[in-house]
């Protein structure tokens, strides 16, 4: 069975903190964010992974994705036009 509660670390120094004006969770909160954006911006993880990855539901990860500029609609040209057919099916 996978271990659902793994870790990455990223060193940091209280500097980078105090210039950036952020607290410990605040930048946890971040990189969780940025990293499963860039995931699924890729295409590497689906909404549903990548909003599981930063710890919410889909629309909630959609409405994150909107405010940070991110698209929230990430198809292949290849799904694109399969959804286009089914569509018009």
């Amino acid at each position: 069975m996978q271990d659902p509660n793994k870790h990455i670390t990223i060193p940091y120094s209280d500097d980078i903190l105090a210039s950036a004006g952020l607290s410990v969770s605040e930048l946890a909160s971040i990189a969780r964010l940025a990293v499963a954006a860039k995931l699924f911006a890729e295409g590497r993880l689906s909404l549903g992974q990548a909003a599981k990855l930063r710890g919410v539901g889909k629309v909630e990860f959609m409405e994150q994705l909107s405010r940070e500029g991110y698209s929230v609609v990430n198809l292949r040209v290849d799904d694109a036009e399969d959804e286009l057919r089914f569509a018009h099916d």
